[in-house]
C-alpha cells in the first residue's frame, strides 16, 4: 500500500491485475480485500490456478528526518 496525493494505492503482487484505491488506509484495506476476492472467485470460475506464496511479513516504521 502506498500513499499518494489522492489517497490510498494497493495492489497484491500475485494476482495480477488486482489493485485498487481509496481516499482513507481503511478504504483502500478493505477495498483490497474485496479486490482479491473477486480476482480469486473469477479465477476459480474460469478454472484457472490460484499459486501459492510464501507467506511475508512486512513491518512499516517512521523516520524522523
Amino acid at each position: 500500500m502506498e500513499k499518494d496525493a489522492d489517497g490510498y494505492f494497493a495492489l497484491c503482487p500475485e494476482l495480477q491485475g488486482c489493485y485498487t484505491q481509496g481516499e482513507t488506509y481503511e478504504d483502500v484495506v478493505s477495498n483490497i480485500r474485496d479486490a482479491i476476492r473477486l480476482v480469486v472467485e473469477d479465477r476459480l470460475e474460469a478454472g484457472e490456478e490460484i499459486g501459492q506464496s510464501e507467506a511475508v511479513s512486512l513491518t512499516s516504521l517512521e523516520v524522523a528526518v
